[in-house]
């Protein structure tokens, strides 16, 4: 049932913790507000349009939840105790920089794609992976679509860290948060779901329910699949039924407009190096072949040029 909260004012007692949002677009945005809610302290760092719209009106939420907030926001980052990592993947390593100037506390990472927290841990010391499937959309600057519940993954490999408890401690209150000992396979498996559904979406302009649907992209979706895995098998991560799971995520996502269609259609560079293009780089380093991904990389590519979405 559809909250109307009006202007909303958070608990008082988190107040204390001080958590920083790298990155307000659509998912940061929408993390940002959800931490807010649970009464803790949340600066938001943000650029262009969506950094003016958050400073003359605050940020609206739209979806699941209605309602207002009020917002503390810079283009740059602030001390905090937990800095949460939302930037586009080609964004990572000058938000990593920008974030070593200053002690960001535990760095918390929920971005698409592959080597986000290798980079980030390149410039700092206290990093922890992260996935999310929940569903957020920016409808306009300073309008964020909170589009669908999901889980948020917290860990490390092996072992769940003292950085990554914290994480969870202070995402519990308005997430459904897990903490795992297997990230990097987490990692992984979005990725290769994100290979399968999202370059198809952005070349053919369909929605995610079409990859199943059409027999067509169906086929392109299990054969990237099947490349994704070989690399997971090579590299000592565990095997699932990624074909399953590419198929439930597409029926169960069959509306939504998937974030490398979105970045297409509104003249932005897409996350393809990070999702394919990081299978495909896999892939060669270890003597394996993934012709499939390699032409979506190239096609998507394409359509970023001949747009004048990049050079």
């Amino acid at each position: 049932m559809e909250q109307n909260w009006g202007v909303i004012m958070p608990e008082k007692e988190s107040k204390d913790v001080k958590v920083q949002i790298m990155g307000a677009g659509a998912i940061g945005s929408l993390f940002g507000a959800l931490i807010q809610l649970s009464g803790f302290s949340v600066h938001y760092v943000a650029r262009g349009r969506q950094l003016e719209a958050l400073k003359e009106n605050g940020l609206t939420i739209t979806g699941l939840i209605e309602g207002h907030l009020r917002v503390d926001v810079s283009n740059r980052p602030e001390e905090a105790d937990l800095t949460i990592v939302a930037v586009k993947a080609y964004d990572t390593e000058g938000a990593a920089k920008m974030l070593s100037e200053v002690d960001c506390g535990i760095t918390f990472t929920i971005q698409n794609g592959i080597g986000n927290v290798e980079i980030l841990s390149k410039y700092l010391e206290r990093v922890v992976g992260g996935v999310t499937t929940y569903g957020a959309n920016l409808v306009g600057p300073g309008i964020v679509n909170y589009a669908g519940k999901g889980v948020v993954y917290a860990g490390n490999d092996g072992y769940a860290s003292e950085e990554a408890k914290f994480v969870k401690r202070v995402l519990e209150k308005g997430f459904n948060c897990e903490l795992v000992d297997d990230i990097s396979f987490r990692i992984w498996s979005k990725a290769i779901v994100n290979a399968a559904i999202n370059p198809l979406t952005a070349i053919c302009r369909v929605r995610n329910g079409k990859i199943v649907e059409v027999e067509e992209l169906w086929s392109i979706a299990k054969a990237v699949v099947k490349e994704g895995v070989e690399v997971l098998k090579k590299i000592g991560l565990p095997e699932t039924d990624f074909i399953e799971m590419v198929r439930d995520v597409a029926t169960k996502t069959s509306k939504n407009r998937s974030s490398m269609l979105q970045d297409v259609e509104n003249g932005k560079k897409t996350e393809i190096d990070f999702i394919n293009g990081e299978i495909v780089r896999r892939a060669e380093e270890l003597g394996l072949e993934a012709p499939t991904n390699k032409i979506l990389l190239k096609l998507v590519k394409g359509v970023e040029k001949a747009y004048g979405i990049i050079e």
